[in-house]
């Protein structure tokens, strides 16, 4: 038994060891296309996707432009300083913020003057409907 033990052992190594050494088969290259049809072309994503970052650009950048200065009056621009004047000194600020607007070049500037045309427009108004009230026209 010993002896048909050892037998039977060499027999099932060499079954493994056979294999082992065994080749498999090399797997098909992907699929390609046919031959005679064009290559992909590489197309930009559609709008809506994430884009890929923007370059860092040191200092304000508005609508393409980097402007490195400050507003001016504190920081916060010619325009939003008159419209808080404006509720101190009559609304007489919101009218020189009013055609300031007319011929600002400036875009950071525009918020600002936009209020003064608001509050000039809403000064107006009240400013006829008193003067008309006082006078008693409607009466």
């Amino acid at each position: 038994m010993t002896s048909g033990g050892v037998v039977e052992d060499e027999k099932n190594r060499s079954v493994a060891t056979d294999y082992q050494h065994q080749q498999q088969p090399p797997h098909p290259p992907p699929f390609q296309g046919v031959s005679n049809y064009p290559p992909p072309q590489q197309q930009p994503p559609p709008p809506g996707y994430p884009q890929p970052a923007q370059p860092y650009v040191s200092g304000y950048a508005v609508n393409g432009v980097t402007e490195h200065d400050r507003l001016p009056c504190c920081g916060i621009g010619i325009g939003w300083l008159l419209f808080i004047l404006g509720f101190f000194f009559g609304a007489i600020p919101w009218y020189i913020g009013f055609f300031l607007f007319l011929f600002s070049r400036n875009p950071r500037e525009k918020p600002g003057y936009i209020a003064c045309a608001i509050g000039a427009v809403i000064a107006t108004i009240f400013i006829v409907i008193g003067a008309v009230r006082g006078s008693g026209a409607w009466s």
